[in-house]
Order: C-alpha cells, then sequence, then structure tokens
C-alpha cells in the first residue's frame, strides 16, 4: 500500500467507489485497505458494546473487516444516506446474526431485545464514529507536521489539552523546551490558533465526506447529530 498521507485520502465515498470498481487491482486493493484502516477502531469499539464480550468482539469485527477488504459494499449508494448508517446496518445486522446462533446454543444466556432496545439509542454508535472523527482529525494535524507543511500544529494542540491550566508564557516555555529554541507567548497563541483552526477544518472535512450532500447546512447538521458543533465553534472562536 502506497504512503498517502492522511490529509489527502479520498472521502469515504470515492473510497467505497474504488473499492468496488472494476480496475486496477492494486487501486482496488489499496482503497479496501485504507477503509478498513479508516473505520476498524469504530466499529470494534461498538461491537464491543453490543456482545458484551471481547472475544465474540473480535470475531464479530474481524468478519466485519473481511468483508470490507472482500468488496461487500458495492451495493453503497451515497444517494441513500449517510455513510456512518451504512456501516451501523452492517454491524448490527452480524451482531443478530451471531446472537440469534448463540441464543440457539444458549438460551438463556443471550436476550435479543438488548439488541433490538439499542436500536432507539443510537447514542452508543454516534459516541464511536464520534471519537472516530475526532481521532482522524488528531491524525491529519500530525501528519501536516510531520510532513513539516503547517509548522508544529500537533505539538501545540497537545500542549494546550495535556497543560490547560498553563498560561500563554508557560506553554511557550514547553513548545522551546521540545523545538530546542525560544518561543514568545504571543507566538505560541498565532501558532494555538492556527492549530485550532486545522483542526476544525479536518473535524469538517471529515463529516462532509461521509454524507450524501455536503452543503454547509448539511455538514453543521451532521455536526449537531454527532456533538461536535459546539466543540467546533469553540475551537473557531478559541474559547
Amino acid at each position: 500500500m502506497s504512503e498517502e498521507r492522511l490529509d489527502a485520502i479520498p472521502t469515504q465515498w470515492s473510497l467505497i467507489r474504488r473499492a468496488h470498481m472494476m480496475g486496477s487491482p492494486t487501486n482496488v486493493e489499496e482503497a479496501r485497505q485504507l477503509l478498513v484502516l479508516r473505520y476498524a477502531p469504530a466499529m470494534r469499539r461498538y461491537l464491543g458494546r453490543l456482545t458484551s464480550n471481547p472475544e465474540s468482539a473480535d470475531d464479530l469485527a474481524q468478519d466485519a473487516l473481511v468483508r470490507l477488504l472482500r468488496g461487500d459494499f458495492a451495493g453503497a449508494d451515497p444517494n441513500r444516506g449517510r455513510f456512518r448508517d451504512l456501516l451501523k446496518a452492517a454491524i448490527r445486522n452480524l451482531a443478530r446474526h451471531h446472537w440469534a446462533r448463540e441464543a440457539r446454543r444458549r438460551p438463556k444466556e443471550f436476550d435479543l431485545t438488548l439488541l433490538a432496545s439499542e436500536e432507539d439509542n443510537d447514542s452508543v454508535w454516534l459516541a464511536d464514529w464520534r471519537k472516530n472523527v475526532l481521532d482522524h482529525a488528531w491524525a491529519v494535524v500530525k501528519c501536516s507536521e510531520e510532513t513539516g507543511q503547517h509548522g508544529h500544529p500537533y505539538t501545540v494542540l497537545q500542549l494546550r489539552t495535556e497543560h490547560p491550566d498553563d498560561s500563554s508564557e508557560q506553554l511557550a516555555g514547553r513548545l522551546a523546551t521540545i523545538l530546542g529554541t525560544s518561543v514568545r507567548a504571543d507566538a505560541f497563541r498565532q501558532m494555538l490558533r492556527r492549530a485550532r483552526m486545522q483542526f476544525a477544518e479536518a473535524i469538517r472535512d471529515d463529516v462532509g465526506a461521509s454524507i450524501d450532500d455536503a452543503s454547509p447546512a448539511r455538514i453543521e447538521e451532521e455536526l449537531v447529530a454527532l456533538e461536535l458543533w459546539d466543540y467546533l465553534r469553540s475551537l473557531q472562536t478559541g474559547e
């Protein structure tokens, strides 16, 4: 698989199309591997909550990832909704079939109503998807730093996150120690502002890539659904 930068990875839907096209086997395999790398953590966390059994969750997650690599999402259509809903439905079907099999083997140990009730409460999957979005945004910012594109946004954001009560002077001192050069407080504040904007843009881009209509209104709606809208605004305003 080529070393494609995280911030250059195509949208989820274009990855889906590449993963199922009749073309170069190398391109198809790469697209499928990117899908697996991108969504494996969220899928495993969600299955862990659905099954409450680490071994079962691992087995089902492996099954789901094999399906992604095999190209079982050929029927995916961006006009039919959000990408996260497609993955959620596929994962829930895997869990439902697993529970049905286990219920036939050990009827007293499995309660299928637990899985059914989860359909009325999307908070678990939304939390896993939200974490996936934030993890990807961190990875994008880290990649931009490693490639020397935008200074030190990852390090600056990490310092602010790890030392929330520090003043700008203290944070500038910490950064100076890491970089081996002097950093003024006002320079640190400027770097932090740019890093926050970059992080916010990574979140917005990621969410926009996962929905059928990436208009500002639809992106805002999805950010609100994922409880990221207020977080995004605070990043952009520096609050």
